[in-house]
């Protein structure tokens, strides 16, 4: 029920949904309550101006997300990388992956791998949609490393998991935190913070490495003052993030 209900609600952390909330209302009452309408368009316009205004969500982002690290400040290596889905969908009538942004997740795990620093790659994931169960995104994963070179020993997966909650409590079942090996927990910057609280609940114990920071160094050009209308999406993420840890910890997940 948990799972279906933030799917449900999840158009209330768009920012367009909040503007189009005063907008709409503003235009079937603006011949009887000019004024009022007046103002709700106002606002409506002033949010539209905050919502897709660069350098605010960069620096909303850059307080949010966990901080970088460098690769010396790991350990020489690890048993396991555990990767976190939500990477791609599956195109099955050309069967075709087609990778998000966060596949900066996949990205930078295969560059520890390939580095020696991760052992061997755990991926939990299985499918986020309410409909459709069946493509499991830890499975397609397994497969496409299969298929460009990563041995299939080294490869380990949970698939039914749905969310962030579920990857950590549906891990335990695949590979216990107390066996003694050494996890580095692997997801993009503005997941993390739920990961590290979901796994940690679960009792592992690990170092964390975050990909596809949306913030990232500080840069001062004239484009973080243009808005932009991609920005608005970006806010959604960081509302989602910020809404799922405080679900999960009201109900008692974390």
């Amino acid at each position: 029920m948990f799972f279906i209900l933030s799917k449900v609600f999840q158009f209330l952390f768009f920012p367009l949904t909040w503007i189009l909330i005063l907008l709409i209302p503003a235009v079937i009452i603006h011949q009887k309550k000019p004024k009022t309408a007046k103002k709700m368009m106002i606002v409506a316009f002033i949010m539209l101006l905050f919502f897709t205004n660069p350098f605010i969500l960069y620096e909303a982002m850059r307080a949010y997300e966990v901080d970088a690290v460098r690769k010396e400040e790991l350990r020489k290596n690890y048993d396991y990388a555990i990767l976190l889905s939500g990477m791609l969908t599956y195109d099955d009538y050309y069967d075709r992956i087609n990778f998000q942004r966060s596949a900066d997740r996949l990205m930078q795990t295969l560059d520890l791998y390939h580095e020696g620093r991760v052992k061997k790659i755990f991926i939990t994931g299985g499918s986020g949609e309410i409909f459709n169960q069946k493509d499991k995104e830890a499975i397609i994963l397994k497969d496409y490393l299969i298929k460009i070179g990563i041995p299939e020993e080294d490869i380990l997966v949970e698939s039914n998991s749905r969310n962030t909650y579920e990857n950590a409590k549906e891990s335990v079942k695949v590979l216990p935190p107390d066996k003694g090996y050494t996890f580095l927990l692997i997801t993009s910057a503005f997941h993390m913070r739920r990961a590290v609280a979901c796994f940690k609940k679960q009792g592992y114990s690990f170092d964390t490495y975050v990909t596809d920071r949306y913030a990232g160094k500080r840069r001062w050009n004239i484009d973080l003052f243009v808005p932009k209308a991609e920005i608005l999406s970006y806010w959604a993420i960081l509302f989602r993030e910020i809404g799922g840890l405080a679900a999960y910890k009201i109900t008692g997940k974390i």
